[in-house]
């Protein structure tokens, strides 16, 4: 499988995986505002540390104006693994939410639990 096809099975799951709550306010807000800017990340927890890392990644992640999607997922083939896919409006808004702080502190709390990265890919949604 090339990058591409990866990348494009990776957002095809992310769409699967949403709860349908979840999946109509994102087709709501992309009817108003389409996203220009989107990221996918494999993220390693420190061994049996995953859940916690979940739940620290997971607090406040509601609340990032120009996010229109935040979805982790457990690796199902690596039990210290997530992935991250994210949607946002723009890139700007992306690095503007570096900056909260709520973001500050979930990267603080949960940075001794990260033990590495693994794929990690930038890409344009498109609605099609």
């Amino acid at each position: 499988m090339n990058r591409r096809e990866h990348i494009a099975a990776l957002v095809a799951m992310a769409t699967m995986l949403l709860p349908a709550g979840q999946l109509k306010a994102l087709e709501a807000q992309m009817e108003e505002v389409v996203p220009e800017y989107g990221l996918i990340g494999q993220m390693i927890a420190q061994p049996g540390q995953r859940a916690e890392l979940i739940a620290i990644l997971s607090e406040g992640t509601g609340s990032m104006p120009g996010n229109m999607g935040y979805l982790i997922g457990e690796d199902s083939t690596n039990p210290d693994a997530i992935w991250i896919v994210e949607i946002w409006e723009t890139q700007e808004a992306h690095s503007a939410s570096l900056a909260l702080p709520a973001v500050q502190d979930a990267i603080k709390r949960g940075r001794p639990l990260i033990a590495g990265f693994g794929t990690r890919a930038e890409f344009k949604p498109v609605n099609a």
